[in-house]
């Protein structure tokens, strides 16, 4: 029983820091509704002011998964708790434009780190045939900590206290330090390290018995394979459409506009005609649908496999954007259609979050061999932060020029290219452990080098 509680609390506690993620991300969505009171925002800064946070998180992804690489998953989570706490009451207490946008910035960097590593961290504690559900749990953590931000701006909209927002992600941040306790390191980096007796043990705790001594021969199979260095290995031919796949998973994952309505929904239904309480309710609703469709992914994601997920995950989101869009092109943007916009951007929420929020995180570090894991997914990661700061940037612009209805079409058409690579690039790794993953990718895509080459060659003889 006591084994059973470690080890749930090790997932908990490694999965935290998607929660920091999500409540700093869903937070400002409210913050932004009276921050002007203190502080004067244009169209310009307002942007910035939710943007900056993805500029650090670009930093922090860039840095941590390399981090991790070298000493050990445990030790940059820790860093991160403290540089979570001090952003958080930074932001808290700014008092000009500018050192939000620094506060913002130092936060970020949590963010971006914690986005890399909890992916890897969660894959790697898991057994491979509750991978998917285990891996799901990062997402389940960052929509739970949006739909969080959402009830504290709902609880602080009447007093308009926006520093209180922000302010309270310190809380979580705290606990995720004392959740260090708890955490132990992964025990595929002890591999790495050789220090098989030590991962071993920690295996105990969160596998089957009759699994480990398996899991733990493949592990130490493929780290007697490698005799190439993490960047050796990045550079190497055969990982490149691992890469180039990891890359399109994380900007797809952003482009469809799924933080769009995360930071500006209230934005959004005040511009539609609702009153600020009714706008940070719907908000509100949106977030219990974020939680929910995570929670059906966690279920799904292991029986379905992550590509059939993708693909009918692209057709929903594409379907219900094109006709939100439809219907403000039509009627136009008014108190009669708030309701209706409510309404499809739910049914977006519920085919994103059951689908590609979720998969994209459990895929990525699935993608790429454990010598590089964390400093592959930390670049894709990287990728990802990069599309979200550049989505967040101008939608407030797209917003201002274009007017909601094309903004929304725009996105469904990105949401239709999702569908085709879905289909045509993304490999299915449903069942299959990180090791067999790694082999059969690495087979394919050198016999896929091999061919091509070939063919270069008869061409130009």
């Amino acid at each position: 029983m006591k084994t059973n509680i470690r080890k749930y609390l090790i997932y908990f506690f490694g999965a935290l820091g998607g929660l920091l993620y999500g409540y700093d991300t869903g937070v400002i969505s409210g913050a932004l509704l009276f921050i002007n009171n203190d502080i004067p925002l244009t169209t310009l800064t307002e942007g910035l002011v939710v943007s900056m946070l993805l500029l650090g998180a670009i930093f922090g992804s860039a840095f941590s998964g390399t981090c991790s690489d070298r000493w050990g998953r445990r030790k940059v989570v820790f860093v991160l708790s403290i540089i979570f706490i001090i952003g958080a009451l930074a932001c808290a207490f700014s008092q000009t434009v500018t050192m939000l946008i620094m506060s913002r910035v130092i936060l970020g960097l949590a963010v971006g780190g914690s986005t890399a590593l909890v992916p890897v961290y969660l894959s790697e504690m898991a057994p491979t045939k509750i991978r998917g559900t285990l891996g799901t749990m990062n997402n389940l953590m960052i929509v739970t900590g949006i739909l969080l931000a959402y009830i504290v701006n709902f609880l602080f909209t009447p007093f308009e206290a926006w520093r209180w927002m922000v302010g309270l992600a310190a809380v979580p941040a705290v606990l995720l330090l004392i959740g260090i306790a708890f955490m132990p390191e992964s025990p595929r980096w002890l591999v790495k390290r050789g220090r098989e007796d030590e991962a071993k043990r920690i295996m105990k705790i969160t596998h089957d018995p009759k699994d480990i001594e398996i899991e733990l021969a493949e592990m130490k199979q493929g780290e007697a394979e490698k005799k190439e260095t993490t960047l050796g290995v990045l550079k190497a031919k055969w990982i490149r459409p691992m890469l180039l796949i990891g890359v399109g998973l994380a900007i797809f994952q952003q482009a469809v506009g799924i933080n769009t309505v995360i930071y500006y929904a209230p934005t959004i239904f005040t511009k539609a005609g609702l009153g600020t309480s009714a706008s940070a309710l719907g908000t509100m609703g949106i977030g219990v649908l974020n939680v929910i469709m995570c929670i059906t992914a966690m279920i799904l994601i292991d029986r379905v496999g992550r590509k059939k997920l993708l693909i009918w995950g692209s057709v929903g989101i594409t379907l219900s954007l094109a006709a939100l869009s439809g219907v403000l092109l039509m009627l136009g943007l008014s108190t009669s259609t708030a309701w209706l916009t409510v309404v499809f951007l739910g049914v977006y929420i519920v085919f994103y979050q059951a689908t590609w929020g979720p998969v994209v995180w459990v895929l990525m570090p699935e993608l790429f061999p454990s010598k590089a894991r964390g400093a592959a997914t930390g670049f894709t990661t990287l990728v990802l932060s990069a599309a979200n700061l550049i989505v967040s940037l101008v939608f407030p612009l797209m917003l201002s020029v274009m007017g909601i209805a094309w903004v929304f079409m725009i996105f469904s058409v990105i949401c239709l290219l999702s569908f085709f690579f879905a289909l045509y690039m993304v490999p299915e790794t449903k069942g299959k452990s990180l090791e067999e993953i790694e082999a059969s990718l690495k087979q394919r895509f050198k016999r896929k080098n091999n061919r091509q080459s070939r063919v270069l060659n008869e061409r130009t003889s």
